[in-house]
């Protein structure tokens, strides 16, 4: 998958692939179609952040959280 194309596709990609390594409890929380495409190197840098790690503390874990609900459109 081409990351550098800015698509709804890549966004629920990566979305996905976040939710599912962080194992987010509550998944239908954060929804592809809610993340303002205009924040999109945003979702990508914290996509490659969470995929080059295997291990987060609670506290990262809630930042992450954090900055994800800062990428929906308001």
């Amino acid at each position: 998958m081409n990351l550098s194309v800015k698509s709804k596709e890549n966004i629920e990609f990566m979305l996905n692939g976040i939710l599912e390594k962080l194992n987010f409890m509550t998944m239908s929380a954060f929804k592809s179609s809610e993340i303002n495409e205009d924040r999109y190197e945003e979702l990508v840098d914290i996509y490659e952040l969470v995929m080059r790690r295997d291990n987060f503390s609670s506290a990262e874990i809630q930042a992450l959280a954090e900055e994800l609900g800062n990428l929906r459109n308001k």
